[in-house]
């Protein structure tokens, strides 16, 4: 029977449940798009290019391991953990040799793959350029449609794609920059693809000892693509050749495996896409919560008076209960399968937007599985249900003599589990802001970030009707100005704490959330830029357009007359044990003429191509002070052990590791310098400077104040990432404020019939809802900003030492803004609708 209830409840009042629906969709929404992110990042197949021709590929272990063993209750437990390397681990050259003579190897083609940048001016969207030995051409295969191959040392091929694109011809001369110095060739021919050309990169084929000598990697190869004799199972062949390599440390990959042996940026992208689709899927889920929840109590507060009359009826609590959980069922089944499949074009579009950003690569596939779509509906069903049953426990009690009342009131006071909860929750956002202000990484700090922000805004939902009173109470005076409709006003925001509760919670919701994404990168950018503005002595720096500074060119400005030193400077980022540290490797001559890092201890006088100098943040970590031993891996994942000369203070600005540069160089992808430290002589101005390096194509002279403006664009590129992954969580949350705001708006028309028969004038009433806004408004944002502001100065304190969150003033009135237009809208428009009723109607309606 209470089934039927619920069905017929749901079909003849669809608009009050209209509000809980829209909030269930797009939680459903988001979780499907969420879920999808998480799932292609874990199950997503990466597509070869270059390698398509190969079935089996051979390639060095791109992992650093480590092995643990515990004993416990007397049995030793051994784990294995794994974290790939930043840069390219190379193959002993030796290694072709012996995969040559495994039983089924028709051919064994080493591969060399190393940045290879032609310097032209081309349109479109510039892709990846990398070289290779025109012998490893077969690989993919590229078959030359012009020309011929390569003859010698100054000739080169290019693919179809890139000759279209630049405008070149057999024998036009094209100047390439790869891991040296700039060199101009010839065009000897044009190749093409099978399918017409790659969708990540663009290939340059150069003779066999031009290639080793540009990839600057004697005695070692990239890969070894393995063509299997006729008849030969690929994958049967593979074993053969794994066994014959092991203990090499040699990977052997088939089908879909060879995907990430050709792009190594695949197993970083997709540690981000379970990093963000996690994070955003875990904060939408909360969020999620906290608004079907508050929409749920709003839905069920507004059929007080008909719940009261079916308990007048003999209706039991059970029943009740029962029929309002049934209620939720359907209308949680019905958002959830629809929000299920709207989330999966959500989906689409958010991946294509990170592609677009440059995130995850292009050819990572999207995997679009059935189960994000059903955890998103039996999360619709379960939420639903469980805010449903929530809401409902109370009036479920209601007396059945309340019945006879005209109007129901609201009570006094909150009930105390709800306010024990909420006190509870408040106490756990304190404790997350104090754990947040001694979390010292970006990677433990974030997802702290975001939960405290959640966590506190369910404190204010539970203890919003507290909030509400207490702020109205300081409010009142202020509200009376406004008239007879700030009167009104008062009265209302006094009497329905717990209606106006529900519309400032999202409303703080939306206000910490945003100002918390927007103001998070800013506040560690900000901190880091002023580290690096403070510890560059130097006047100038070299920054090339391209792939970087050459050599020559900053040996050239080192002897250019009144320079004092030039110091290079390559990044790139090392492990020690399993731990990622973002590192820079430095020329030590004249080091502490151009750099100064804020040495605490230790010295950087003497700094030789034995010595680290680490921060403070890595020194307390690894428990390193100066003349202890570092043994850490390279980018390549090649040991080496180092002796820490200095620890300083300014890791945000460059890292937490500082190497010697042409031990960094030597081990990864790109040894061509970032940048270039130029210390001169006062009158050593940038025209001179300017003209010493006027040869090398694309390295300038830039000013510090130039550099720092460079690295804010890096930075203001960063948080556009981070704004377009908490992106939809904000619309969600904006959502659910207009939601929110117009469910409690359009629920009141009785009490706008009453007031307009009592003599109120409509704009009268208008004037007394927007003052109400107003004041939902002026709550919400500071409740909202209050919790912003805390959790960025936890942040702060936590990442950068110092309590200085960074607020953008502009942006801050922006958000404050949106909100106002947001909730005045949505309060305005129901009011109108509402009061085009005639009020004698409304009173005479059942």
């Amino acid at each position: 029977m209470m089934l039927r209830y619920a069905l017929q409840t749901v079909r003849d009042r669809k608009a009050g449940f209209l509000g809980a629906f829209v909030a269930l969709l797009c939680a459903a929404a988001l979780i499907t798009a969420c879920g999808t992110l998480l799932e292609t990042g874990l199950r997503g197949k990466i597509a070869t290019e270059r390698y398509a021709a190969a079935p089996v590929v051979v390639s060095a272990d791109q992992n650093v391991h480590q092995t643990t063993v515990k004993e416990k209750k007397g049995k030793a437990k051994t784990k294995h953990k794994a974290k790939p390397v930043a840069e390219r681990a190379w193959l002993p050259a030796s290694t072709v040799d012996a995969v040559r003579s495994v039983p089924g190897v028709e051919r064994a083609v080493p591969e060399l793959s190393f940045q290879a940048v032609p310097l032209v001016k081309a349109p479109g969207g510039a892709k990846p350029s990398y070289g290779h030995a025109w012998t490893s051409a077969a690989l993919t295969p590229f078959t030359l449609t012009e020309g011929r191959a390569p003859q010698d040392g100054g000739e080169v091929v290019v693919d179809r794609e890139l000759a279209a694109r630049a405008g070149l011809k057999t024998g036009a001369p094209l100047t390439v920059q790869a891991t040296g110095e700039p060199k101009t060739y010839t065009v000897s021919g044009i190749a093409q693809a099978p399918r017409g050309g790659l969708a990540r990169q663009n290939a340059l084929f150069f003779g066999d000892a031009e290639a080793q000598r540009l990839a600057a990697r004697d005695g070692h190869v990239t890969a070894i693509g393995v063509l299997p004799a006729a008849g030969t199972d690929p994958g049967a062949l593979a074993g053969r050749i794994e066994q014959v390599l092991g203990g090499t440390g040699a990977q052997v990959a088939v089908g879909d495996a060879r995907g990430p042996v050709e792009f190594l940026d695949a197993a970083g992208a997709r540690i981000k896409l379970v990093s963000m689709g996690g994070a955003m899927g875990g904060t939408s889920l909360l969020v999620a919560i906290l608004v079907v929840v508050g929409t749920f109590a709003l839905s069920v507060q507004q059929r007080h008076r008909e719940l009261a009359l079916l308990r007048a009826i003999a209706a039991t609590p059970k029943q009740l209960r029962r029929m309002i959980g049934r209620e939720a069922l359907v209308v949680g089944l019905a958002a959830g399968v629809a929000g299920a499949l709207a989330g999966l074009p959500l989906a689409a579009w958010l991946h294509g937007r990170f592609i677009a950003s440059g995130v995850v690569p292009a050819n990572l596939e999207r995997t679009a599985g059935i189960f994000p779509m059903l955890a998103a509906v039996g999360a619709s069903l379960l939420g639903a249900w469980a805010a449903a049953r929530i809401t409902g426990r109370r009036i479920a009690r209601i007396r059945p003599a309340e019945a006879l009342a005209e109007a129901a009131l609201e009570r006094g006071r909150p009930a105390w589990i709800r306010i024990a909860t909420g006190m509870l929750l408040l106490a756990g956002g304190v404790v997350l802001v104090a754990v947040l202000s001694v979390l010292r990484t970006e990677p433990a700090s974030t997802p702290v970030t975001f939960l405290a922000v959640v966590v506190l805004a369910g404190a204010v939902s539970l203890l919003g009707p507290l909030l509400v009173r207490g702020a109205t109470a300081l409010l009142a005076g202020p509200l009376r100005l406004a008239g007879a409709g700030g009167h009104l006003a008062t009265a209302n925001l006094r009497g329905n704490a717990t209606r106006m509760a529900s519309a400032v919670t999202p409303l703080a919701l939306l206000i910490g959330m945003t100002c918390t994404v927007l103001f998070i990168t800013p506040t560690l950018g900000n901190a880091a830029r002023t580290q690096a503005r403070d510890g560059v002595r130097a006047g100038w720096v070299l920054a090339a357009q391209g792939p970087g500074v050459t050599g020559a060119a900053a040996e050239r400005i080192r002897r250019t007359p009144g320079v004092t030193a030039a110091t290079e400077i390559v990044h790139t980022s090392v492990r020690v044990g399993l731990t990622k540290y973002g590192a820079q490797g430095v020329t030590p001559a004249g080091l502490t003429r151009t750099w100064d890092p804020g040495v605490t201890s230790g010295s950087l006088d003497g700094f030789g191509e034995r010595n680290v100098a680490v921060s403070e943040l890595a020194a307390d970590q690894l428990g390193l002070k100066p003349g202890s031993p570092l043994t850490l891996a390279l980018g390549d994942g090649t040991p080496v052990t180092l002796t820490v000369s200095a620890v300083y203070a300014r890791g945000l600005g460059f890292g937490d590791l500082t190497l010697p540069h042409d031990l960094v160089a030597a081990h990864v992808d790109n040894p061509l310098a970032s940048s270039v430290l130029v210390a001169a002589e006062p009158g050593t101005g940038r025209e001179q400077l300017a003209a010493t390096v006027r040869e090398f194509p694309g390295v300038g002279v830039l000013s510090p104040r130039d550099a720092d403006e460079v690295r804010a664009e890096r930075q203001q590129a960063g948080g556009e990432i981070n704004l377009l992954a908490m992106g939809l969580v904000l619309a969600f949350t904006a959502i659910a404020v207009v939601n929110t705001l117009a469910m409690s708006t359009a629920e009141r028309l009785r009490e706008f019939a009453m007031l307009r028969l009592a003599g109120a004038k409509r704009r009268q009433v208008l004037r007394m809802l927007r003052t109400e806004a107003l004041a939902v408004l002026l709550i919400g944002a500071v409740l909202g900003s209050g919790i912003s502001l805390a959790v960025l100065t936890a942040f702060s304190v936590g990442m950068t030492g110092s309590a200085a969150p960074a607020v953008l003033p502009v942006v801050y009135v922006g958000v404050l803004g949106v909100a106002g237009l947001l909730a005045l809208a949505a309060t305005a428009l129901p009011g109108r609708v509402a009061l085009r009723v005639p009020p004698v109607e409304v009173a005479t309606s059942r």
